[in-house]
Formats: structure tokens, C-alpha cells, sequence
């Protein structure tokens, strides 16, 4: 196999086209015959192939820095850097990351994970490049979906302004090009990629502007011509507007038109933006015809594309089910997403109420202060955005929507550890920057049909709502019983005991219902607390059922600084208990890393097992 042969990056240019070609085929294989067993990023890998074999030819990594935005579409960029033997670890508990990690190789020039932040960061790098008086070129990859978040714009605002020598690479996958279009695009870039054009753009502009009285009007009308005649066929007018030379758009599967357009500009004075046309999934047919559905996939069957059913059912899908249910009988309600229809379980919705579903792109603060103006009007928004995603508008949640106490709900996804996406990705801390927030009710279910009753009871509050669930499926969907509303603020008790109280929120509820088992069976008399709601807090249940028992322990799925067990603590001081012993058992003041939900549970102790020793710790202590 050619990969084999690649030692270095350098090698690549020892290749013919030919060559090139088969080793894409050759990357394809691996990545396809990976994510088939770990799971992981397939349509966007697979979209991007020839464009990573095209800058790894022309450019000297790790040298010059690329950086890759979300980094969901670098497991090429991986294999071509030295972790080809590493590669079948990718996403696995103490294997390489799924996304760029700068410990994990100096060719991983900036950590990614969320979108949209690469032209911010390849600005700074380059401008630190110029501060230290280096010399090395620096690229960004940014995809068409990326581009719809204002941060892209930012990005691409100073470095218009800057005037630096950034190149960006627009990776479209939404595009088509046919052959009409194709060639018209073949030959614009012929035209805008060559010299003679270039030269004679600057030259003409020199001229204009020496002639007395006549260049200025000229020169403003022949630049307006061209203006109107690029943006009447080349969709980077705006671009161009924002300061980059624009070109292309080019195929982005032809490694040698890659190759060409970016050794042509690669000692571009300036900022320029290379338009690739990609597709997503490209050679692998599933993957082509359900980009989506292979974004982020588990484990699948390479033949027919299928994915390997656990047979159980998601909180995502759970939450989507509800959310119609609801829908049908309310026509106030609608759904607000950010690029996840599929992910946050809205599939059936946007099916049965197209016109009161809003996918906003990757937009998540645009998504809260829409949907803060929706409520304004009376419509009950529902905005499904991942807990890690979440964080990138906690500005917009506190100003535009608890200050005006605005009735917007917030349904959570993959609150808690999330697993082999790693830290990135891992929602460890929507607790606690949601609870101190005033007019907000923030809650979590511990099974599905909790969820069920939470969605129905934040339709019915008329104030600013969170709700927070996990990633992964639950067993316990009561099917046949009928949603109900919570009274608001109340906790439920599930076993009485006088030797501690177990409080726990969520994801850890089960869990700690099998500590009580373990430590029944070992003679500990435990009282176990579901307590639904972060806030609201019901300090009356605890305080009472702590009045015999004196040793409390809380469990959360979150970070321990400022979260679920931190507010038992605020608010049990508040109420001048101070005759109790209490332990918080949590996420530490780490990032966790990737690996399985279960395993990271038993390390971080929060499994069954680590529930009920952290329960015989508090007794032991004197």
C-alpha cells in the first residue's frame, strides 16, 4: 500500500497523479473500515480526502499550520501524519482523538471540536508568526455549514482587515456542479487563478490612477463593473468585499486542480479564499445518499450501511416523540435547532410541522435570541441544542431570555458524559452555568418517561425552562402510562432510610438506586432522593429526611464547582443547617477525556459501586 510508504509529508510529492488517486482510495478503505467498528465522523472524512492529500502536497506540515474547523474531517490529515499504526484507536478510551489535538501531534496545530472558530485561530496563529518574525504559511479549512456562524465572519472581518497572508479553503459540500456550471467554473478559474489576470487587475488599476481628473471616476466605474459582472458568475463577491481574493469555485476531488490552485497561491500577498466544491461521503454510497445519517454514526455494517441497533430507545428519540405528541394538540409550540434536526431526535417533527420547525444553522445564539422573539409573540419555542453546544450562548440565555422571563425551553441533549467524542464534546457543565441564572427552571430526568412529564410541565410554566438528559438509551419508558405535569420544584423520594441520604440528579439516579441496594444488603439504612429539579431546589424534603440521618451525599453528572451538589450545600447554609456531613460526588476540575460513558463512570466513580463507597466513606469519617 502507498500509505505505507509515507514516512513524512515530503513524500507526497515524490507522487504522480496516479498515485495520489490510488492513496485516496487507499485512505477511504481505512476510514470506512474504522468507523465501521469505533464509530465516528464518515460523510465529512470521506469529503474530504483529496482536498487533505492536495494541501499535504503542496504545503510543509507541521511547519506551515492548518487548521481544521470542528476537525470532524481530519482522520486523513491523521493517517497522513504519522498516526496511520495509531489510527484503529481513534476514539477509543486511551487512543487518538477524533478531533485535531495539539499533545497528540505537532501536526495538530490548534485544538478543535466545536464549530466555526478556524480563520479566528489561523489569524492569531499567523499574526503570532509575525510577532516572532517566522516565515511559515498558514491555511485554514472551514466548511460551508462552519460559514453560517457569525464567529466565521468575525474571523474573516479582521483578517480583510489585517491584510495578511491567510489562506482559507471554503469546503462546500452542499454544492452540485454540473457540467454547464462545471464548465463555466473551469474557466473562471483559469481566468482568475492565472498571472496574466492578476497582473493585468493591478496594472490596469495602476495606470487608472495616475491619469489627472479622469482616473478617480474611472477607476470607480471600471471596478464596479467588474463587480457586478464576478457577482453576476462567481459567488465570492462577498468575499472579496470582506478583503480576500476569491477563487474558484474549484472540484474539489481533482487532486491535481487542488494541487495547481494552491501552489498558485501560496506566496499570495494577501488574504485569500479558495472555494472548494466537495461531496460528502464521496465513494462510499450509504454515506453519499444519508450524508446526514453518517455525520457522526456508531457502529455500522460496512455491506448495507445499517448500523448495529442496540434495540433500545434514545432520550434524543424520546424527547423528538414527546415534543410532537405535544405539538398536535398545541400549535403554539415549534422546534429550534442548530444544524442537529437528526441528532437532537426532531426528524418526526419536521416531518408532520415543517412550518414550525427552524433549523438555524450552526448558530446557537441566533437560535436562543430567535426563539426569545418568538416568545415574545406568544409561541412556546422549543430550542434542542447539545449541552456542549449550549455554552456558546449563555450571554443570549441570561439577556434575552430569563431577563425579559421569556417562556423559552431548552431541551438539553447529551447533558453529562458524552463518551468517545472526549472532552470537546463531554456536557459537563450546563449545571452549572444555568442554575445561578435568575427565572430559570432547570431540571433533569432520571428515565425516559421523566423526560416525558418535564417537556409536558415546561409547556405549562410560561417561564424559561431547561431540561438536561444524557446521551445514550433508557429502558425505563412506561409506556403506558400518560404523561403527567411535576408539580414544580418538588423532588421525589424512592426509599426512606436513617443512616444517609442519597440526592441525586438525572443520569445518576439509577445508579445510586443500585448503591442502595449494595448497601441494604451490607445493613445501611439509606434514603435515596430523585431530586428532578436543580432549580427550583426542594430543600424541604432534604432537610427533613437529613434531620435523622445527618450524612448526606449528592450525585451529578456535572462539574462539581458550582453545580448540583454545590447548590445542596448553598442552600442547606441558607436555611442554617449546619449539624450535617456532607460529601459531593461529581466531575473534578478536569476535562474528561474520551472513552465509554461506563468506563468513564467507573473511573470518575460514579457507577453503582463508586456511588455506594463514596456512601460508606461519609460514614466512616469522624
Amino acid at each position: 500500500m502507498i500509505i505505507e510508504k509515507i514516512k513524512s509529508t515530503d513524500d507526497l510529492n515524490q507522487l504522480s497523479n496516479e498515485e495520489l488517486r490510488t492513496l485516496s482510495d487507499e485512505l477511504k478503505e481505512i476510514i470506512i473500515d474504522t468507523v465501521a467498528t469505533n464509530g465516528g465522523h464518515l460523510a465529512s472524512n470521506l469529503g474530504t480526502i483529496d482536498l487533505t492529500i492536495a494541501l499535504h502536497t503542496v504545503f510543509n506540515s507541521p511547519e506551515d499550520k492548518i487548521v481544521w474547523d470542528v476537525g470532524h474531517q481530519s482522520y486523513a490529515h491523521k493517517l497522513l501524519t504519522g498516526r496511520l499504526d495509531s489510527f484503529s484507536t481513534i476514539r477509543q478510551h486511551k487512543g487518538i482523538s477524533g478531533f485535531p489535538k495539539r499533545s497528540e501531534s505537532p501536526h495538530d496545530s490548534f485544538d478543535t471540536g466545536h464549530s466555526s472558530t478556524s480563520i479566528s485561530a489561523a489569524l492569531g496563529i499567523l499574526e503570532g508568526r509575525d510577532q516572532n518574525r517566522d516565515s511559515f504559511k498558514v491555511v485554514a479549512v472551514i466548511g460551508d455549514g462552519a460559514m453560517t456562524a457569525g464567529l466565521a465572519f468575525e474571523g474573516l472581518n479582521h483578517a480583510g482587515h489585517l491584510k495578511k497572508d491567510l489562506i482559507v479553503i471554503l469546503n462546500d459540500n452542499e454544492m452540485s456542479i454540473s457540467p454547464n456550471v462545471g464548465a463555466m467554473s473551469a474557466y473562471l478559474r483559469r481566468i482568475m487563478i492565472g498571472d496574466l489576470y492578476t497582473k493585468l487587475k493591478k496594472e490596469t488599476k495602476h495606470i487608472l490612477e495616475k491619469i489627472p481628473g479622469v482616473g478617480e471616476p474611472v477607476l470607480k466605474m471600471a471596478q464596479k463593473a467588474e463587480d457586478t459582472v464576478k457577482g453576476l458568475f462567481v459567488p465570492g463577491l462577498l468575499f472579496e468585499e470582506l478583503g480576500f481574493e476569491y477563487v474558484g469555485p474549484i472540484d474539489g476531488h481533482r487532486i491535481d486542480i487542488l494541487i495547481e490552485t494552491l501552489e498558485r497561491f501560496k506566496d499570495f500577498p494577501g488574504p485569500v479564499l479558495i472555494h472548494a466544491i466537495t461531496k460528502k461521503g464521496k465513494g462510499y454510497e450509504p454515506a453519499e445518499k444519508s450524508p446526514g445519517m453518517f455525520h457522526g454514526v456508531g457502529p455500522f455494517d460496512i455491506e448495507t450501511g445499517e448500523p448495529h441497533s442496540s434495540g433500545k430507545t434514545s432520550y434524543s428519540a424520546i424527547f423528538g416523540n414527546c415534543l410532537t405528541e405535544l405539538a398536535r394538540d398545541n400549535k403554539r409550540i415549534v422546534a429550534i435547532t442548530a444544524a442537529m434536526a437528526e441528532g437532537t431526535g426532531l426528524a418526526e417533527f419536521v416531518q408532520k410541522y415543517p412550518k414550525r420547525f427552524y433549523d438555524v444553522g450552526i448558530a446557537e445564539p441566533h437560535a436562543v435570541t430567535f426563539a426569545a422573539g418568538l416568545a415574545t409573540e406568544g409561541i412556546i419555542p422549543v430550542v434542542a441544542i447539545y449541552s456542549t453546544f449550549l455554552q456558546r450562548s449563555y450571554d443570549e440565555i441570561i439577556h434575552d431570555v430569563c431577563l425579559q422571563q421569556l417562556p423559552v425551553i431548552f431541551a438539553i441533549d447529551r447533558g453529562g458524559i458524552v463518551g468517545d467524542d472526549g472532552p470537546t464534546h463531554n456536557g459537563t457543565f450546563d449545571i452549572s452555568f444555568l442554575r445561578h441564572i435568575p427565572n430559570l427552571t432547570v431540571m433533569a430526568p432520571k428515565d425516559g418517561y421523566e423526560l416525558r412529564c418535564m417537556l409536558k410541565t415546561a409547556v405549562e410554566l410560561n417561564r424559561p425552562v431547561a431540561i438536561r438528559y444524557p446521551r445514550g438509551s433508557t429502558t425505563d419508558m412506561h409506556d403506558n402510562q400518560e404523561m403527567k405535569s411535576l408539580e414544580c420544584g418538588k423532588a421525589e423520594v424512592l426509599s426512606e432510610g436513617s443512616d444517609i441520604v442519597i440526592i441525586a440528579i438525572g443520569s445518576t439516579v439509577n445508579p445510586a438506586a443500585e448503591a442502595v441496594k449494595i448497601l441494604t444488603a451490607e445493613g445501611i439504612s439509606t434514603c435515596l432522593i430523585n431530586a428532578r429539579f436543580i432549580k427550583p431546589l426542594d430543600i424541604e424534603t432534604i432537610i427533613d429526611r437529613a434531620k435523622s440521618a445527618k450524612h448526606i451525599l449528592t450525585v451529578e453528572e456535572n462539574a462539581l464547582a458550582g453545580g448540583f451538589g454545590s447548590c445542596v450545600l448553598e442552600a442547606l447554609s441558607q436555611a442554617g443547617v449546619t449539624d450535617v456531613r456532607l460529601k459531593m460526588l461529581g466531575i473534578p476540575d478536569i476535562f474528561v477525556e474520551q472513552g465509554p460513558q461506563n468506563l468513564i463512570r467507573q473511573e470518575l466513580g460514579l457507577d453503582a459501586d463508586g456511588i455506594a463507597g463514596a456512601a460508606r466513606t461519609i460514614l466512616n469519617t469522624r
